[in-house]
C-alpha cells in the first residue's frame, strides 16, 4: 500500500489547515498526488482538505512557499488556482506592501526569472504551468494597470527585448491582455472601467507595435514570429486604424509571411479581419491589399487547381488554408466588393477571386460551405434589390442593369452550384440512410434545415435575376436524370429539393409550363424505374414538389384533383414512410386550396368534398392510426373554408359520421354496464377517436360546436368514470398503478378530453355562449376530481385547460375564479412547493393559469381574503425564483402585469404597497444577485425600475415606514442600501450609495438600468478594500448626475409630468 494512502487513512493531512505550524511541503505534495491517482475514501479526503485549504483566508499566504519549494508541478499548479482565486476576489483588501511583493510577482524581474526558470523544466505540465502564471499576471493587471504599474507596457515590451523565449511568452500575455479587456469584460468589470483600460491600451499602443514591427522585420525564430502574429490578430479588432493603413503592416503580411506554410494561416485570418474593416477613407489601402493578396495567392494557389480535390486529400493545415481563403474572399468582396468593380482595370482580378469563391463552394465540407453561400446570398439578394423588376419575361442584354451585367457567367454557376447541391428541407421524410436502404426520416435537423433556407433564398434571389437560366439548369439536370446520365438517389432528391425550393419565383405562366413538364419526366421516370425503393424514391419527390405549388394547383383545377387522387393511392402503399408524406402533403395542399374542394368546379357535378366522405372508409383503410387523425386535419381544412352554415353542419355530420359510429356503440354499452370502460381495447379506441376530434376541430374550428355538442356530456362522463376507475385502482394499489398500459390509456382520455375542449374553446368566438353553456359542467366534472385525486393521478391538463379557458372569456368568467382557484390553487401548490423540480407539467401549467387570471380577470383577485391572495403572491415569489427558465419568466411577468394592475386600481394599490411593496423588492434583490438567475436581468431591471418609478413619481402615497413616513423615496433607498450591506458586507458605503442613487436616476431608461445592475454584480465578487478609485465610482456618480438631469430636463418639456411644486419659478406663471 503506498504510503500516502496509509497516511491519508490517518488523516494527519489535516494538519495542513493549521496556519499556526509551519507548511510541510512534502505532505501537500503527497496529498495532491492522492487527489490525482488514488480512489475512494483516500480521494475523498485529499480533495476536501486541498478545496479547505484553498477557501482558508489566508491560504495566498502559503502560495510563495509552495511554488519555491514544491518539487511537484500539480502542487505548484494548485498554489497558482489560490493565487488567481485571491486577485480575482479579494486583491482590493490585501496589504499593498503584499501586492508589491513577491507574491503578486509584481517585481517584473521577478515574475520573468519565475517564467524562464520553469521554462526549462523537464515536465509534461510545464505549458499548463506557464499558461496558469500568464493568466494570473492578467488577472493582476486588470486590478493594478495602469494606476499602480504605470509602467507595465514599457517593462514587458523593455524585457521582450532581452530574450527570444521571453518575448514569445510576453507576446501571449499581451494577447491575453487584449482578450480580456477587448473581448471578454462584459460582466467581468464595471462598463468605467473596462472603457478606461481599453483606452490606456489604445494611448499605450505605439510601444507594442513597435515590438511586433521589430519582430516581424529581424527575427528568425519561426515560433516568436507565429506568437507575434497571433498577438497581432487579436489586436487588429480594436487597435487605430493608423496602426493599420499608415503603416507597411499590409504589405509586411502579404510578401513576407503569406506564402510561408507555417504563417499562411494566421496571416491570411490577419488580412481577413482588415478586410472586415469598415470606413469610407483609406480606399485605396484597401483596393492594394486586394491586389497584393490575389497576386500571391495566384502563386500559392494556381487559378487552374482542383480545390475540391485538393481540400479532400490536404492535411489538417491545407484544408485549414482553403476555409482561411473562403473568410478573406467572402470578407473581403461583401465589404469593399464595389470598390474593385467601379475599377475597369481591376476587372480581371475581381473575375479570378469570384472564380476561386467558385471552387472552394464545390468543397465537400458543410463549413466551408456555408461561408461562401453566405456571400452568394449577398451578391445575389443585392443585386436583386438594386432593380426587383427590370428583367422582361426575354431579357435582352441591353436591358440587364451594368452590375448585373459583369456578375452574368459567374451567377450561372452559382445557379448551377444551388441546384446540385440542395440541402434537404424539413418536410421530406423518406430518405436513404447511410446504408443505402430507403427509410422514414424522424430527426428534424435543425442545422440542415437552417442550410436549406439560405440556399433557398439564394436560389430564389438567382432566379429572379434570370429565370430563363434557372429553368435550363433544372430541365437539363432533370433530363440526365430520366437518360440515366446522372441518376441516383441523392442527385434527384437535391433537384426536385432545389425545383420545389423556387415556388412563386417565377412568372405563373412560366412555371405552369416549367411544372407541367417536370411532373411528366418524373411519372414517366417513375414507370421506367423498377423496384419498389425507386419507386417510393420518385413519389416523395412528385409529393414534395407538388406540395411546393399551391399557387399553380389553385389555378387548375384538373390537376389539383388528379394529384390529391394520386395522394389517396400513396395511402395504400406500405412502403416506409410512403402514406406519412402522402398524408404530409395532403394536408398542406388542404390548407392551401381549400375553397377550392368546398366549389362545384366546372365540369364536376359536385363539390369533391362529397367525394372524399363518400368515400372515406376506403380512402383511409390502410392508414396507421396517427395517419388517420393528420388525414381528418386535412379534411377539416376543406370543411372550415364552407361559408354557408347549413350546408357545412351537414359536412361536419357526414365528416364526423365514423367516429361517431364507434363512439355511440361505447356509450351504449356503458350505459348498460360500465365495466366496459375498464377494457383496454375499448379505452384504446376511445382515446384514438377523441384524438381524430381534436385534429378535427383544430382545423374546422368555432363551426365544430355542433360535433362538441353532440358528445359533450358523454365524454365528460367517461372522464368522470375513468377519474374514479383510476382514483379506486391507486387506493387499491398504490400510485406505481399510473404506470400500468390500461391507467396510462385511461389518462390518455381524460388528456385528450381536455385538449378537445381547450382546443375548441381557444377557436370559439361566442365567449358568454361558451360561459353559460359549456363551462358549468366542465367545471363540475373536472375540478372536484382533479382536488381529491393523489398528485400523481392529476392532469396537468386540466391546469392549461383552466388557463386557455381563462385567457378566452376573460371578463365572462371572472365569478368562477374563485371556484377554480378554490379546487386546483392550494392542492398544485402543495405538489410543486418542496422543490424547483418536481411535476415540472404541473409547475409550467399552473403559472400559467396564474398568468392568465392575473392579466385577464384582476378584479377576482380584490374580492378573496387576504391570506388567500398573499398565498397567490407568494407563488408568484416562488415562481421567479426557480432555475426552470420558462417558470422564473413567467413568474417575472406575472409579477409586472400584476404591480401594474394593482397601480390602476386606486382603493387597493395603497394597502397592497403597504403590506407587500418591500417585501418584493427583498424578493427581488436576491434573485438579481444570484449568478443562476441572470438570465432574467432584463425582466429584472425592467420591474425594479417600474417600482423606483412608482415611489418617485408619488403613486406610492402610504407611507412605507414607520419610523420615516413623510419620504418614501429616502426610506426605499435607505431600506435597499441596508439590505445590500447586510447582504454583502464587504461593499463600501461609496459603492452602495451610487448604486442606489442610480437605482432612482435610471428607472426611465431599462437598457442603463439594466448596465447598472450588472456592474454591481461585477463588484459584488470583489472585495474592494479602502480604496476604491479602481471602481471609478467619482465617474460614475458623475454620470448618473448627468442621467438625473437628462431626465429632469425631459420631463419640463411635457406639460403636467411634473408636480407644480417641483418647477422652477419662471415656469410658474
Amino acid at each position: 500500500m503506498p504510503a500516502e494512502m496509509t497516511m491519508l487513512a490517518d488523516h494527519p493531512a489535516r494538519q495542513l489547515l493549521d496556519f499556526n505550524q509551519r507548511l510541510d511541503i512534502t505532505l501537500l505534495d503527497s496529498v495532491v498526488n492522492s487527489m490525482y491517482h488514488d480512489i475512494g475514501t483516500q480521494q475523498r479526503v485529499a480533495q476536501e482538505v486541498l478545496t479547505n485549504l484553498k477557501d482558508h483566508p489566508d491560504a495566498w499566504t502559503r502560495v510563495d512557499t509552495i511554488l519555491e519549494f514544491s518539487q511537484n508541478m500539480k502542487t505548484k499548479y494548485y498554489a497558482l488556482q489560490i493565487l488567481e482565486s485571491v486577485i480575482k476576489t479579494r486583491w482590493k483588501i490585501l496589504p499593498r506592501h503584499q501586492c508589491e511583493g513577491k507574491i503578486g510577482f509584481i517585481t517584473i524581474k521577478q515574475y520573468f526569472k519565475k517564467i524562464i526558470t520553469d521554462l526549462d523544466h523537464p515536465s509534461l505540465f510545464k505549458g499548463v504551468y506557464i499558461s496558469k502564471l500568464n493568466m494570473i499576471l492578467v488577472q493582476i493587471l486588470k486590478q493594478e494597470w495602469p494606476k499602480h504599474w504605470p509602467t507595465f507596457i514599457s517593462d514587458i515590451v523593455g524585457a521582450s527585448r532581452t530574450s527570444e523565449s521571453l518575448c514569445q511568452n510576453n507576446m501571449i500575455i499581451l494577447k491575453l491582455l487584449s482578450e480580456e479587456v477587448f473581448d471578454f469584460s462584459s460582466g467581468q468589470m464595471t462598463q468605467v472601467k473596462a472603457k478606461h483600460l481599453k483606452d490606456s491600451m489604445c494611448n499605450e499602443f505605439s510601444q507594442i507595435f513597435q515590438l511586433c514591427q521589430f519582430v516581424m522585420e529581424n527575427s528568425q525564430n519561426a515560433p516568436l514570429v507565429h506568437a507575434t502574429l497571433e498577438t497581432l490578430l487579436r489586436f487588429l479588432n480594436w487597435i487605430p486604424l493608423g496602426y493599420i493603413f499608415e503603416t507597411k503592416l499590409i504589405s509586411t503580411l502579404v510578401y513576407k509571411f503569406l506564402n510561408v506554410p507555417m504563417f499562411r494561416n494566421v496571416t491570411l485570418k490577419c488580412l481577413t479581419e482588415i478586410a472586415g474593416v469598415s470606413v469610407n477613407q483609406y480606399e485605396e489601402q484597401f483596393v492594394n491589399l486586394f491586389t497584393l493578396t490575389m497576386s500571391q495567392l495566384k502563386q500559392m494557389l494556381p487559378l487552374n487547381t482542383n480545390i475540391k480535390v485538393a481540400y479532400a486529400n490536404g492535411k489538417d493545415d491545407e484544408q485549414n488554408f482553403i476555409q482561411n481563403l473562403s473568410l478573406f474572399l467572402c470578407t473581403f468582396l461583401k465589404e469593399h466588393g464595389q470598390l474593385i468593380e467601379k475599377r475597369p482595370n481591376l476587372r480581371e482580378t475581381l473575375m479570378e477571386a469570384l472564380h476561386y469563391m467558385l471552387l472552394v463552394s464545390e468543397v465537400e465540407e458543410t463549413e466551408i460551405f456555408k461561408i461562401c453561400l453566405e456571400y452568394w446570398n449577398h451578391l445575389a439578394a443585392e443585386l436583386y434589390r438594386e432593380s426587383p423588376f427590370s428583367t422582361s419575361s426575354t431579357p435582352l442584354l441591353s436591358d440587364v442593369p451594368p452590375r448585373r451585367h459583369l456578375y452574368l457567367p459567374v451567377l450561372s454557376q452559382v445557379r448551377l452550384l444551388m441546384v446540385s447541391r440542395m440541402a434537404k428541407p424539413e418536410e421530406v421524410l423518406v430518405v436513404e440512410n447511410d446504408q443505402g436502404e430507403v427509410v422514414r426520416e424522424f430527426m428534424k435537423d435543425t442545422d440542415a434545415i437552417n442550410l436549406y433556407k439560405n440556399m433557398r433564398e439564394t436560389l430564389v434571389y438567382l432566379t429572379h435575376l434570370d429565370y430563363a437560366d434557372t429553368e435550363r439548369i433544372m430541365t437539363e439536370k432533370l433530363h440526365n436524370q430520366v437518360n440515366g446520365t446522372e441518376w441516383s438517389w441523392r442527385n434527384l432528391n437535391m433537384l426536385c429539393w432545389a425545383i420545389g425550393s423556387i415556388s412563386g419565383a417565377m412568372h405563373e405562366e412560366d412555371e405552369k409550363r416549367f411544372l407541367v413538364t417536370v411532373i411528366k419526366d418524373l411519372l414517366g421516370l417513375c414507370e421506367q424505374k423498377r423496384g419498389k425503393d425507386n419507386k417510393a424514391i420518385i413519389a416523395s419527390n412528385i409529393m414534395y414538389i407538388v406540395g411546393q405549388y399551391p399557387r399553380f394547383l389553385r389555378a387548375h383545377w384538373k390537376f389539383l384533383k388528379t394529384v390529391v387522387n394520386k395522394l389517396f393511392e400513396f395511402m395504400h402503399e406500405t412502403h416506409d414512410g410512403v402514406q406519412d408524406m402522402a398524408c404530409d402533403t395532403f394536408i398542406k395542399i388542404a390548407q392551401k386550396c381549400r375553397r377550392h374542394f368546398v366549389q362545384v368546379q366546372v365540369g364536376e357535378v359536385m363539390p369533391f368534398i362529397d367525394e372524399i366522405l363518400n368515400n372515406i372508409n376506403t380512402i383511409i383503410c390502410d392508414l396507421q392510426p396517427q395517419q388517420v387523425h393528420t388525414f381528418y386535419e386535412a379534411v377539416g381544412y376543406m370543411i372550415g373554408a364552407q361559408t354557408d352554415q347549413a350546408v357545412q353542419e351537414l359536412l361536419i355530420e357526414k365528416y364526423m359520421l365514423l367516429p361517431n359510429q364507434v363512439w355511440d356503440s361505447i356509450i351504449q354499452q356503458a350505459t348498460k354496464n360500465v365495466d366496459i370502460l375498464k377494457d383496454a381495447e375499448t379505452v384504446r379506441q376511445l382515446g384514438s377517436i377523441l384524438k381524430t376530434n381534436v385534429r378535427a376541430c383544430k382545423a374546422v374550428g368555432h363551426p365544430f360546436v355542433v360535433q362538441l355538442g353532440r358528445i359533450y356530456l358523454d365524454m365528460l362522463n367517461v372522464y368522470k368514470c375513468l377519474s374514479e376507475n383510476i382514483s379506486s385502482a391507486v387506493q387499491t394499489n398504490g400510485e406505481m398503478v399510473t404506470k400500468q398500459p390500461l391507467i396510462r390509456s385511461m389518462r390518455t382520455v381524460k388528456r385528450e378530453t381536455l385538449k378537445l375542449i381547450s382546443g375548441w374553446v381557444s377557436r370559439s368566438n361566442d365567449p358568454q355562449m361558451v360561459a353559460e353553456n359549456f363551462v358549468p359542467p366542465l367545471l363540475e366534472a373536472v375540478l372536484i376530481d382533479y382536488q381529491r385525486n393523489v398528485p400523481a393521478a392529476r392532469e396537468p391538463e386540466v391546469l392549461s385547460t383552466m388557463a386557455t379557458i381563462v385567457n378566452k372569456l376573460g371578463v365572462h368568467i371572472t365569478s368562477e375564479i374563485p371556484k377554480i382557484f378554490d379546487a386546483v390553487f392550494e392542492c398544485t401548490l402543495n405538489m410543486i412547493n418542496k422543490d424547483f423540480e418536481e411535476f415540472p407539467e404541473h409547475r409550467t401549467h399552473f403559472f400559467y393559469l396564474l398568468q392568465a387570471a392575473t392579466s385577464q380577470c384582476f378584479p377576482a383577485f380584490l374580492s378573496i381574503a387576504p391570506a388567500q391572495f398573499k398565498l397567490i403572491l407568494d407563488s408568484i415569489i416562488w415562481a421567479f425564483k426557480h432555475t426552470m427558465r420558462n417558470v422564473a419568466d413567467t413568474g417575472l411577468q406575472i409579477l409586472y402585469t400584476l404591480l401594474q394592475n394593482v397601480s390602476a386600481e386606486e382603493a387597493a394599490a395603497q394597502s397592497f404597497y403597504q403590506t407587500y411593496f418591500c417585501d418584493i423588492l427583498q424578493h427581488i434583490f436576491s434573485v438579481v444577485t444570484d449568478t443562476s438567475h441572470t438570465a432574467g436581468l432584463t425582466m429584472h431591471a425592467t420591474i425594479l425600475a417600474y417600482m423606483f418609478n412608482l415611489v418617485e413619481e408619488g403613486k406610492v402615497n402610504v407611507a412605507l415606514s414607520t419610523t420615516n413616513p413623510t419620504n418614501n423615496q429616502l426610506h426605499v433607498q435607505e431600506y435597499i442600501a441596508n439590505l445590500l450591506k447586510m447582504a454583502f458586507p464587504h461593499l463600501q458605503d461609496a459603492q452602495v450609495k451610487v448604486f442606489v442613487t442610480g437605482l432612482f436616476s435610471l428607472n426611465q431608461d431599462i437598457p442603463a438600468f439594466k448596465e447598472h445592475l450588472r456592474d454591481f454584480l461585477v463588484q459584488i465578487k470583489e472585495f474592494a478594500g479602502e480604496d476604491t478609485t479602481d471602481l471609478f465610482l467619482e465617474e460614475r456618480e458623475a454620470a448618473l448626475r448627468q442621467a438625473q438631469e437628462e431626465k429632469h430636463k425631459l420631463q419640463m418639456s411635457v406639460p403636467g409630468i411634473l408636480n407644480p411644486h417641483e418647477l422652477p419659478e419662471e415656469m410658474c406663471d
